[in-house]
């Protein structure tokens, strides 16, 4: 099982602000959609919680929390990612999609990490990615997109694997 994190960042590797992203960037949700889509999606409770819509379509949805009665429609919600993971051994690959406890748990095994690479710092920020060791990650892939009309920053997406 590969294990992947999928995270947006900006320039001191801020996550979210307030229970939401940074900033919306219409090309990063597709690019979201597009590498998620078909495999499982493992998250903490509060980064299901600030799902507008719920439950993602067409991905297998896990929630990791410490309330032993959570149940959510439509998700399965396990005690810890230990758990989680037991329960998603016959999958391919496994995408890490917050929130900062989880990605802090997970760094050190994951397998691969596709960052959005926001070209701004977000001063309110109060959820943070931890700190990257790029010497251990090599650059599978790189594409950069300036700022325009629906995207207020230029950012990068970047594929890497250890």
């Amino acid at each position: 099982m590969t294990i992947s994190l999928i995270v947006a960042i900006g320039e001191k590797n801020e996550v979210g602000c307030g229970g939401n992203l940074l900033c919306r960037l219409p090309a990063d949700m597709t690019h979201f959609k597009e590498i998620t889509t078909g495999h499982p999606v493992v998250m903490g409770r509060k980064t299901f919680d600030s799902l507008p819509k719920g439950a993602l379509p067409n991905r297998r949805n896990v929630v990791v929390s410490r309330q032993a009665d959570l149940q959510i429609e439509g998700v399965e919600v396990y005690p810890s990612l230990d758990h989680a993971f037991i329960k998603l051994m016959d999958t391919d690959e496994v995408f890490i999609i917050g929130g900062a406890q989880i990605y802090e748990q997970t760094l050190a095994c994951a397998n691969k990490l596709y960052l959005t690479k926001i070209k701004a710092s977000f001063p309110n920020a109060d959820v943070f990615f931890p700190k990257i060791n790029y010497s251990e990650w090599r650059v599978l892939s790189q594409e950069s997109h300036l700022s325009d009309e629906k995207h207020p920053y230029a950012f990068t997406f970047v594929e890497l694997e250890r």
